[in-house]
């Protein structure tokens, strides 16, 4: 349904016909760590996530898996190459 409370013409997996079901009856504003993503749009009451209705609960755990404003870490540089498995890739 559209939603009607706080990010009005936007369809939301939230609305019903008795108003928003999410924890709180409302979706909640952006977190410092949010700046800069492009999911982010500013509406009349605040600037709002479009993925997630309460992004705090997405950076609590660590980073937001749909930032779109960070790179992605590769695990390649951290770890050591097994001298080994390398020779066996080389001789292929």
């Amino acid at each position: 349904m559209v939603c009607s409370s706080v990010k009005e013409g936007q369809d939301c997996f939230f609305m019903t016909k008795k108003g928003c079901g999410f924890n709180g009856g409302t979706c909640h504003i952006i977190v410092e760590e949010c700046e800069g993503c492009q999911r982010v749009v500013e509406y009349t009451t605040g600037k709002y996530c479009m993925a997630f209705p309460d992004p705090a609960a997405k950076w609590h755990a660590g980073r937001c898996n749909m930032a779109t404003h960070l790179q992605a870490i590769s695990k390649k540089e951290n770890g050591k190459v097994n001298p080994l498995k390398a020779s066996k890739r080389l001789a292929h």
